[in-house]
């Protein structure tokens, strides 16, 4: 079974295609492209992985398609759609065409107000890609996951995966009501969750093993093997680890009575069946 990063982003600068990329936000504000990333998955003997969009266009998502055609390394492409826009099933099926497209991500995130996601239009929409078993990824913070809770029980088969645990509040410790909310959507046979991003919502260099523990373990319990997927965050995890680092968290957590068969889904295995690679 070939391991795989289940969460990494690449970006061109120059493209414009990303505010959020503030000059005091230094060591993101640069490419980061394969080249970058290839002495990392080398490293650990990673295949491949999955390039996540970072920007709220059509265009970042058909330039990273690009970037699929011409490196292997790419072993599929999460891009974005707007599906408050009325033609978003028109670009859906413009992007499914190419071979490496493996879904889109939803960026609750970004919304004012959580709640934009259970309009009718949202839901009616969801409800279209749940019938196709179209693989979603769910960016949001953890103060919006009862909006989540409430979605994923009016669409009961989205085919959705967490990202980044629904980033809870690490560096302050808290766990509810987050943990109480990823139980409630553990309770979905068909939704992942993404041990990524857990560095940057904890105290930038100043974190400690410990500080993790709590958070990975409860997902590794709630979920189980069989719906947990590493992600590294390459390269915004840079602003409080590097690339070993972040796999040496995750490692340090893992229960000791897991196995090799349990290790090779979370590094690799779940990603690949989520994914339909």
């Amino acid at each position: 079974m070939r391991r795989i990063d289940a969460h990494q982003h690449y970006w061109l600068i120059e493209r414009g295609d990303y505010g959020w990329i503030t000059p005091d936000l230094s060591v993101l504000n640069r490419d980061y492209l394969p080249g970058h990333l290839a002495p990392h998955l080398a490293a650990h003997s990673v295949s491949g992985s999955i390039v996540v969009q970072a920007a709220q266009t059509l265009e970042e998502t058909e330039y990273l398609l690009s970037l699929a055609r011409e490196n292997e390394s790419i072993l599929g492409v999460v891009g974005w759609l707007d599906l408050q826009d009325p033609n978003h099933h028109r670009y859906f099926e413009q992007f499914q065409a190419q071979p490496k497209y493996v879904g889109f991500r939803i960026m609750i995130q970004e919304m004012a107000d959580a709640r934009e996601i259970l309009t009718p239009a949202f839901i009616q929409a969801l409800h279209k890609y749940a019938s196709l078993d179209v693989p979603i990824d769910l960016l949001l913070h953890s103060d919006q996951l009862e909006a989540l809770v409430t979605l994923v029980d009016s669409v009961p088969g989205l085919r959705g995966v967490v990202d980044h645990i629904a980033k809870p509040r690490i560096g302050e410790g808290q766990l509810e009501p987050w943990l109480s909310h990823m139980q409630r959507l553990a309770e979905h046979p068909n939704l992942y969750v993404k041990l990524s991003g857990m560095v940057t919502e904890a105290k930038h260099h100043a974190w400690q093993q410990k500080d993790f523990t709590i958070y990975i373990q409860s997902i590794l319990e709630m979920f189980g093997p069989e719906r947990v997927m590493f992600g590294s965050d390459w390269p915004v995890c840079l602003l409080a680890a590097d690339y070993d680092q972040v796999i040496e968290i995750l490692l340090q957590a893992i229960p000791p009575h897991w196995g090799e068969t349990e290790l090779a889904q979370l590094f690799g295995g779940n990603a690949e069946r989520f994914y339909k690679l």
